[in-house]
């Protein structure tokens, strides 16, 4: 723009009386003076005298004096006066009106917006300019020209959207205007809804034997938008890809291979996603065949008790059983002999069997068993009697005659085998014999030869 001081006496002509400037943009101003002026200022709004700065060049030559600003800003509105002053201190100014003015500026209006499915959706469209705009918003190209159920036009030009959903989702364009430039500008924005994880799990509980080589698979599918992600958790830790545990299907899939007895318990699928998420507990029962663990053989003494004990485990817990060999009779919990001998008490896996006045009846194998519905188990002890010597022959007296010699016989029975000494009277023979005395043993028998 040119301002002209024609005299600094005379007329003062303005070659722009107003100018308009947007937000951002740059201008100069040109001022002349018809004469000899000592000098050219500027003044801004404020009247005060300018100098220049980052946003404010001046150039004075001669008669002219050019001012510049660079990068408006709606704070340098307002009118700015060129004063001249000649030798003799007198002045003479013209004036320049500068408007500045914000084009339409969309600040923050991100795309995608994403919103979880039920809630409150505020689509946000940030624009400004002056003087404020006027905005409108479209969805599916149809304006939206009033508040309904589903939408609300909010005081900050925001679009609000009532219990979003997935029939929702789609492009709404964010239009504003400034009638009095005739500006117009739009953004499209897309809106994105959410749905939190939804599971669906066919079977909630499953059986397996241990130590059979079996495999057991669980399934959990999982809904949402985004695409949920699933996991498998147990113990409160994640369950890792490995050769025991195989995820198949996005993880919607988890396979266990070859089964043991800790393998038993409770699995959790998870599924997430932008929304939320959803969990569900999958229990793996695992049966375990019966296994006896404690078995030993029983010495006892003729007469004395003898309790022997049979301990097994297995899932569920086995019932333990016996059987006497000698006579195939068995014996379970509780059961006793019709002579209160004999008697069987068991609990949390172990089972005893008592023999109160053991005798040599009672000698012989025990086979012990364990049973469940899955299977059994049998295993087999021996109850060894310690007895005191018993003579089995009542012959004592041996007759003979002279020069001829005699065989006298002792025959004993015991446990642990006895030791047999001849005595003579307060004699005893010495196992290597005498001159006419000769001692053979063997296991229960012992041989005197007179000679």
């Amino acid at each position: 723009g040119v301002i002209s001081l024609f005299q600094l006496q005379g007329l003062v002509s303005i070659s722009l009386k107003k100018v308009e400037l947007s937000v951002g943009e740059s201008k100069f101003f040109t001022c002349t003076a018809i004469g000899e002026p000592v000098s050219l200022e500027w003044y801004n709004p404020q009247g005060e005298r300018m100098v220049p700065s980052s946003r404010v060049a001046l150039h004075n030559e001669g008669v002219r004096s050019r001012l510049t600003l660079y990068n408006a800003n709606v704070e340098d509105a307002g009118i700015y006066r060129c004063q001249a002053t000649d030798a003799q201190g007198q002045t003479q100014e013209a004036t320049v009106v500068l408007e500045i003015y914000q084009k339409l500026t969309f600040r923050d209006v991100p795309s995608p917006q994403e919103f979880r499915q039920g809630d409150v959706a505020e689509v946000v469209c940030d624009v400004t300019s002056s003087p404020v705009p006027v905005v409108a918003w479209y969805y599916n190209n149809i304006e939206i020209t009033e508040d309904t159920e589903k939408f609300q036009l909010l005081p900050n030009n925001n679009l609000q959207v009532q219990r979003v959903t997935k029939a929702d989702e789609g492009i709404y364009r964010c239009e504003a205007r400034v009638e009095a430039r005739g500006e117009i500008d739009f953004r499209d924005i897309i809106l994105v809804v959410n749905v939190p994880p939804v599971l669906s799990v066919p079977q909630l509980s499953f059986n397996a034997t241990a130590d059979y080589g079996e495999s057991v698979t669980f399934t959990c599918r999982a809904y949402g938008s985004p695409e949920p992600d699933v996991t498998w958790h147990r113990k409160g830790v994640e369950l890792q890809e490995s050769e025991q545990y195989v995820m198949r299907a996005r993880g919607t899939t988890l396979t266990i291979r070859n089964i043991k007895q800790d393998d038993g318990g409770s699995y959790t699928c998870k599924a997430s996603n932008k929304a939320g998420e959803m969990q569900q507990e999958i229990f793996l029962k695992v049966f375990v065949q019966p296994h006896i663990t404690k078995l030993r053989n029983v010495t006892a003494v003729e007469g004395s008790a003898a309790m022997i004990s049979c301990k097994a485990e297995g899932e569920p817990l086995p019932e333990i059983s016996w059987r006497r060999a000698s006579d195939g009779h068995s014996f379970s919990d509780g059961d006793k002999s019709p002579d209160g001998r004999v008697e069987v008490r068991g609990r949390h896996g172990e089972s005893m069997l008592t023999i109160v006045g053991v005798g040599l009846s009672d000698w012989g194998r025990f086979d012990c068993e364990a049973l469940s519905r899955i299977g059994g188990h049998q295993k087999s002890m021996f109850l060894d009697i310690e007895y005191a010597p018993k003579f089995q022959t009542n012959h004592t007296i041996f007759f003979s005659w002279e020069g001829n010699p005699v065989n006298i016989s002792c025959d004993v029975m015991s446990n642990p085998p006895a030791t047999m000494l001849w005595r003579r009277e307060k004699l005893t023979i010495p196992t290597e014999g005498t001159a006419n005395m000769r001692v053979h043993n063997a296991p229960g028998r012992s041989l005197l030869e007179v000679c």
